[in-house]
């Protein structure tokens, strides 16, 4: 279809009053870019407003803010008729910027926006979880989810990233290994799990590189479980990495199935999800995102 509409701004309501941005916005326009601009201040807005730009024919949606909310609009943008599917830009302004910082996005405001309206839509992969949500750069469960869904938003803002390793190191009274059985192309694992990465995206947590092989163009999804058969160990493995360590268990597999006794939960982006079971499969080049030609998740 043709495209009558350049690209739809969805920003995070928290950084509505960036100055920066709003001058950025204000050169592009300038230099010939349309922009229209959608600010988020409710869940739901980005969906409604990624099919707003779905029906006025935007060439591009671009995701402006942590990694919730590029899981928000890559979400919406899957549900969108192939035909009509915009492309998906990255605007990084959250706390920890997982995605956009493993695929080299730049910082700088002016320069990120400039890559999300020009730079060249490349197909990537996304996740489906239990036939009914989704996420583009990882899901995490065990005792790393509980600290990223449980860090304070002050920590978060103050601190950054960092601040999930600060808020785990004092929440050591919570460490426990969650048991669990997961299944996948050749795959199969059972025993207690201190953390789980199922990754599209190599990085979670403000910057613990879970799944360093992951690459998002490549149909598959990369598993990394750290093992809790002696959870101080397996702590130290998890924080340090070592290349070799039994305590580290690694998998990749186009779709993978999660069952627990208990019920466990995943943070999909920010987004948690609790159950026994879970299946997530990759969906091979769903969606068109502008990157880097040098962009290191790509094969």
């Amino acid at each position: 279809m043709s495209r009558s509409v350049g690209s739809f701004l969805i920003l995070n309501g928290k950084s509505a009053d960036n100055e920066i941005l709003r001058g950025s916005v204000k050169l592009l326009r300038d230099q010939g870019h349309l922009i229209e601009v959608r600010v988020t201040w409710e869940k739901g807005d980005a969906a409604r407003y990624v099919s707003e730009a779905a029906d006025q024919g935007a060439q591009t949606v671009i995701a402006a803010g942590g990694d919730g909310t590029i899981n928000e609009v890559a979400a919406a943008l899957a549900g969108v008729t192939q035909e009509k599917r915009p492309a998906l830009g990255l605007l990084p302004l959250g706390t920890a910027n997982d995605f956009a910082t493993s695929a080299a996005v730049p910082d700088d405001i002016e320069l990120a926006l400039k890559l999300a309206i020009e730079g060249r839509a490349v197909p990537i992969d996304i996740a489906h979880v239990n036939d009914k949500t989704w996420f583009i750069n990882m899901a995490t469960g065990g005792f790393g989810t509980r600290i990223t869904t449980e860090t304070p938003e002050r920590l978060k803002a103050a601190l950054g990233g960092v601040s999930y390793l600060i808020h785990g190191l004092m929440r050591m009274d919570a460490l426990k290994a969650d048991r669990c059985e997961i299944r996948g192309e050749n795959f199969h694992w059972q025993g207690d799990a201190l953390v789980i990465g199922i990754g599209n995206g190599r990085q979670a947590g403000g910057g613990q590189e879970l799944c360093p092989g992951a690459l998002i163009n490549d149909g598959l999804l990369h598993l990394r479980i750290f093992t809790g058969e002696e959870l101080l160990p397996a702590l130290f493995t998890t924080l340090t990495q070592p290349e070799e360590s039994p305590n580290i268990i690694d998998g990749a597999s186009a779709w993978f199935e999660i069952t627990a006794p208990h019920e466990i939960t995943f943070n999909l982006d920010g987004e948690p999800l609790s159950g026994q079971h879970f299946r997530i499969v990759v969906e091979p080049g769903a969606l068109h995102c502008r990157l880097p030609p040098d962009c290191p998740l790509l094969k």
